[in-house]
C-alpha cells in the first residue's frame, strides 16, 4: 500500500473535534447511533489518508459488535484520537495500531 498524501492539518484538528464530541455524548448513545457517528470519522479519514484512524475504527466497530460499553469504548476513543493526530500513514503505523487495539482488547 502507498503512502496516501498527507491531509491538511485542518482536517486532522476538525476530526479531532470529532471523535471529542462523540466521546462527550458516547455514554449516552445507542451502539447503533455510536456507530454512526464513526463512520462520519471514517468517511473523512478515508478521503484523506488518515490510515491509523480507520485501522482504529474497526477495531471499536468490533468492539461494538461485540457488546462492549461504557469506560471500554471510551479507551477506545482515546486510542482514536491518537490515530487522528498521528502524522504517519504507512503499513507498520496501522499494524502498530492494530496492536494497541488488541492489547486494549485483550487487556
Amino acid at each position: 500500500m502507498m503512502p496516501a498524501p498527507m491531509p491538511q492539518p485542518s482536517v486532522r484538528d476538525e476530526l479531532a473535534r470529532e471523535v471529542e464530541r462523540i466521546g462527550l455524548r458516547a455514554r449516552r448513545m445507542a451502539p447503533g447511533e455510536l456507530a454512526g457517528a464513526l463512520s462520519s470519522v471514517r468517511r473523512t479519514a478515508s478521503a484523506n489518508g488518515i490510515q491509523p484512524a480507520i485501522t482504529v475504527i474497526h477495531a471499536i466497530d468490533a468492539a461494538l459488535s461485540r457488546g462492549e460499553r461504557g469506560p471500554l469504548v471510551h479507551g477506545w476513543l482515546d486510542v482514536l484520537r491518537d490515530a487522528v493526530a498521528c502524522p504517519t500513514n504507512d503499513v507498520r503505523t496501522c499494524e502498530t495500531f492494530a496492536a494497541i487495539c488488541s492489547v486494549r482488547l485483550d487487556g
